[in-house]
């Protein structure tokens, strides 16, 4: 008998000893108790089968309700979620679930790999939930969508299909962030966690959002489940409201009459609301420091995570964003919407003041905009003409065949062209009393030579300084009310930045020595093709700032809410809003003409030639220092800062830089150079995995080409990106 059940246990244990064991206290049971034969499933000890079995819970979002699935540590994910839609019985569409795992906060995505491979025991609890949930996105023109968006893969990717359905192109300039509060400006943060306006306690939502037509995967099967925005079907686009339950200047619900994804949604991106809703509005930041701006860096979402690994979930609110400052081959014809997302994210950038500019560049942007209000209620150019990529072809191989005579032009000259001149000069010193001083320069090549005068160089002197300008930081200092063309100079030294500060004396004398300057900064000389450009570009953002002899518009024709067009600091400056808005009709003569992509690109141009553009801030403190300083990241070079000032204090040059890496146990940043082959520091304002994307991410954005078959590399992206692990 004994050895009869012993060949039974045989045939569904595979360990000897538990055999052994299990027949004898089959043995002590009462005579009564017993069965003839062998009944498997009674043989339960502590919810564990004897044949290796064991129960997994596993909770269905869909319908809130938990089931218990058999299954064996070598049962492959593909077949768990199998027998439970065998055990669910609900017709439905189950495709677009997969198992996430919340103790463990990762997703079970690799349907080939077994439970033992993933770690899943008898004690884990799995939700069986869609992989595609309802995001509300606030894009960069403030309104707030909700799109169905993908939570199990990269965070990434996902940016990448909402821009793919959106009609964005160049995704990878793109990024989620969380939306910050005030108190995120207050103290450094590494780690900003789900913050209040990312996911509002129940009843504090001041944003209208119909949350039944999305299709909640938390909920019931009752309601419709949404549709992708791909589908066939029309998806409502909830939008943020205002006060009378309309969106100004458009309408609450964007429906298509035929289905079309162009007229969908292009449409409405590439248009945006004058004003935003009020509670919008009121949300926004104001940073009033250097370090408040560098602050507004921490919300960014690492890369390499899904979402859900961030703690992101369904009817959550996050910001896409423009997170590096690189935009590559901005068309009219095929980026209205983009082109309209970077003029937005430009506009409110400057008036929250998360970048300066001057009272005239203030004045430029408030005319650009009014010309963009204007032109947003008039017919535009159609680019839909069937010529247009034949047109876009050959005026591509026009600028090749330009470029290529260029070069080759270039090439033949024997002398590189220099610049000479008198200028005024001041070395600027701590508690200095000196003003500036009438000197002779000498600029060629990459180098500046300062004589005291024409004669001591033409007789052979020695020069007072010679600046050599490769790898500095060139500032302009103009003032046009006051006729000041000034250049300002940060030059590397053995003992770090030395200053410099140049003052023109007409404006076609800055142009020139302006370009010159940020030539040299980069390496590259006067004889480069870019030069003449570079001229051409300083002296028409100049001519745009000056106000125009014959205004288009009479201020009392305009009312506007002058808040709208100008930064705070000005509007206290100014006071009056006759003043301001007779300032902006000056301006705005000067614009009059342009359409309405035009006057976007012209404002985002112009956003591009203020200093502090696209430097994204943290703060950090560096390996052998014990002060807190600034670390500026920008699309070719690091920036290391003071704190209260923004002073350059040292800067490193991409394309010097040999490797930069994580030290993920001090959570410290190495960046390796040619002349500074170790340079360390630790991010207080934000995780050193965001620097280390913003450092890779554009390392990224340079490789780009303009290679129509080029594909989106994501694994490049990651491997520059993703840290050493």
């Amino acid at each position: 008998w004994i050895k009869g059940t012993d060949e039974q246990l045989l045939r569904t244990t595979p360990d000897l000893p538990f055999r052994r064991l299990a027949a004898f206290f089959f043995f002590l049971i009462p005579p009564g108790y017993r069965q003839s034969g062998y009944n498997e499933d009674n043989m339960i000890a502590g919810g564990i089968k004897i044949d290796g079995s064991w129960e997994l819970h596993i909770y269905v979002t869909d319908l809130k309700i938990e089931r218990k699935l058999r299954v064996k540590g070598d049962t492959h994910i593909g077949g768990v979620m199998l027998n439970l839609v065998e055990s669910l019985n609900v017709p439905t569409d189950w495709s677009d679930h997969a198992l996430w795992w919340p103790e463990q906060n990762t997703w079970l995505t690799r349907t080939k790999s077994t439970l033992d491979q993933c770690g899943v025991m008898a004690d884990a609890l799995l939700h069986f939930t869609p992989m595609h949930k309802t995001l509300r996105i606030q894009f960069p023109d403030l309104r707030i969508m909700d799109v169905r968006t993908d939570f199990s893969v990269k965070t990434f990717s996902s940016v990448v299909k909402v821009c793919k359905e959106l009609g964005i192109r160049h995704p990878e300039e793109l990024s989620f962030c969380r939306p910050l509060v005030g108190e995120h400006l207050k103290r450094n943060y590494r780690a900003v966690g789900c913050s209040p306006r990312q996911r509002p306690k129940e009843g504090t939502d001041s944003i209208n959002l119909n949350r039944s037509k999305a299709g909640d995967s938390n909920g019931t099967l009752d309601g419709p489940l949404a549709a992708p925005l791909n589908s066939s079907t029309t998806t409502h686009w909830n939008t943020t409201m205002a006060h009378n339950g309309t969106l100004p200047g458009l309408n609450g619900s964007f429906l298509s009459p035929d289905g079309s994804f162009l007229s969908q949604y292009e449409l409405p991106l590439a248009q945006s609301p004058n004003r935003p809703a009020q509670e919008i509005k009121a949300a926004l930041l104001r940073p009033k420091t250097l370090v408040e701006r560098a602050r507004l860096n921490a919300g960014w979402l690492d890369s390499s995570l899904s979402l859900m690994e961030q703690d992101v979930r369904e009817f959550d609110l996050l910001q896409l964003r423009y997170k590096f400052y690189s935009f590559y081959d901005l068309n009219p014809k095929k980026d209205a919407v983009r082109i309209n997302q970077i003029y937005e994210q430009a506009k409110w950038a400057l008036l929250t003041e998360e970048v300066d500019c001057t009272e005239e560049e203030m004045m430029l942007f408030a005319a650009l905009q009014l010309q963009v209000n204007m032109q947003a209620n008039s017919s535009q150019p159609d680019f839909s003409r069937g010529e247009d990529d034949i047109d876009a072809a050959l005026t591509d191989l026009q600028v090749s065949l330009e470029g290529t005579l260029l070069t080759n032009e270039t090439s033949n000259i024997t002398q590189v062209p220099e610049l000479h001149s008198y200028l005024r000069f001041l070395k600027p010193k701590r508690f200095t009393l000196k003003g500036f001083k009438r000197m002779f320069f000498i600029f060629k090549e990459t180098r500046m030579c300062v004589y005291k005068s024409r004669e001591e160089y033409e007789s052979g002197g020695s020069p007072s300084y010679v600046i050599n300008l490769k790898g500095s930081e060139v500032t302009p200092d103009v003032y046009l009310a006051q006729g000041k063309y000034g250049i300002r100079l940060e030059v590397p030294g053995p003992e770090g930045m030395t200053e410099y500060w140049l003052r023109c004396e007409t404006e076609d004398q800055y142009a020139q020595w302006m370009a010159g300057c940020r030539l040299a900064a980069k390496g590259k000389t006067m004889a480069d093709a870019s030069y003449d450009a570079e001229v051409s570009s300083i002296q028409q953002f100049l001519q745009l700032q000056r106000p125009a002899p014959a205004p288009a518009l009479a201020p009392s024709e305009l009312n506007i809410e002058v808040e709208d067009f100008v930064a705070p600091r000005f509007l206290k400056k100014l006071k009056t809003k006759q003043a301001i808005t007779q300032r902006i009709v000056e301006a705005h003569g000067n614009v009059k003409d342009l359409s309405l992509v035009d006057a976007k690109l012209s404002f985002i141009k112009a956003w591009q030639a203020l200093p502090e553009f696209g430097i994204s801030l943290f703060v950090v403190r560096f390996s052998g220092s014990k002060k807190e300083e600034l670390l500026g990241v920008a699309f070719n070079r690091l920036m290391r800062m003071e704190l209260s000032t923004g002073d350059h204090i040292k800067t490193w040059r991409f394309n010097t830089m040999k490797a930069w890496n994580v030290n993920w146990e001090v959570k410290q940043m190495m960046v390796q150079f040619e002349e500074e082959p170790h340079v360390a520091f630790a991010c207080l304002s934000a995780d050193c995995k965001t620097v280390h994307e913003f450092i890779g991410g554009y390392i990224f954005l340079s490789m780009r080409s303009k290679d129509q078959n080029q594909a989106l590399n994501e694994e490049l992206f990651h491997k520059l990106t993703g840290g050493w692990v």
